[in-house]
């Protein structure tokens, strides 16, 4: 979190969020980089995209050949419409490391709610059921790529 406050990232300058981020960058020179959708209800959310599309920028020299934007239930489905929708162009395959995302999100449990809520385990499991259905697999991730360079 590079020590912003959580639901509060409005309240800080966004060159102070892209100076922090461009740091983690230049230490970790990643090729790929995954982000929060631009069009999700959260603020910080919206914020990060912003953020980690600033600190991106294709210059060159930049090790950064691929950006996706993935989806955060509660987050991208609750936004207003007509605001960015998320459609996704590419899925990852998860068939076989399903239970272990669901393990991983048990340990969330701050954040998990209990079904009906969209942002509960058996959701997650639904959904990515449903991305995996949109490409004939048993589970998929979705996500939208934002920028490929080949």
């Amino acid at each position: 979190m590079l020590g912003f406050p959580d639901n509060r990232m409005d309240t800080v300058p966004l060159l102070d969020i892209v100076q922090k981020l461009e740091q983690v960058m230049d230490d970790v020179q990643p090729q790929v980089v995954y982000t929060h959708h631009n069009g999700d209800l959260n603020i910080d959310h919206r914020i990060t995209h912003q953020a980690v599309l600033t600190a991106c920028r294709p210059v060159p020299g930049s090790p950064v050949r691929e950006i996706y934007a993935f989806e955060v239930l509660s987050a991208t489905e609750w936004n207003s419409p007509g605001t960015s929708t998320f459609i996704p162009n590419v899925f990852a395959d998860i068939s076989g490391h399903l239970e272990t995302k669901m393990n991983a999100l048990a340990a969330y449990e701050l954040e998990m709610r209990d079904s009906p809520h969209s942002r509960s385990i058996v959701n997650a499991k639904r959904l990515a059921e449903l991305r995996g259905s949109c490409v004939g697999v048993s589970a998929a991730e979705a996500m939208i790529a934002v920028r490929v360079i080949r």
